[in-house]
């Protein structure tokens, strides 16, 4: 297993559906990135408090707890604003999108969402063993 801790270009991935998370953090796992993962905002907030390491916020808009993922995107383009932001929904919201972030409309295709991924992060990728 990989320390985690050491790979600079680590996802944080959000999402309180378990199903979606576990699918979301094994596709980008195995497209070579480390990942890090939380069930709703206040998890993923504490992980960045503590994470200097994370690079790329990817967060479902719908989610229970203080702040949905439109707030917390906006939180994090506030505290940590050379982290990456990609925000995910079955719904395009009407407003509320960091500057300089993406948004990928459910259901999207894992191929899209690693595109996305390194697109952002303006890398090519790189397998990590």
């Amino acid at each position: 297993m990989m320390d985690r801790g050491l790979y600079p270009n680590t996802v944080l991935v959000v999402d309180d559906d378990p199903l979606v998370q576990m699918l979301t953090v094994d596709t980008v796992e195995q497209a070579g990135f480390a990942v890090l993962q939380a069930d709703n905002a206040d998890e993923a907030i504490a992980i960045l408090e503590t994470r200097p390491n994370i690079a790329l916020l990817l967060t479902d808009v719908d989610m229970p707890g203080s702040m949905d993922g439109l707030k917390l995107a906006q939180a994090v383009r506030h505290r940590w604003p050379p982290i990456k932001i990609i925000v995910v929904s079955s719904r395009v919201p009407a407003r509320g999108l960091p500057a300089g972030s993406s948004f990928l409309r459910k259901p999207y295709r894992a191929e899209a969402m690693i595109c996305e991924i390194r697109s952002l992060l303006g890398r090519e990728l790189q397998l990590q063993a």
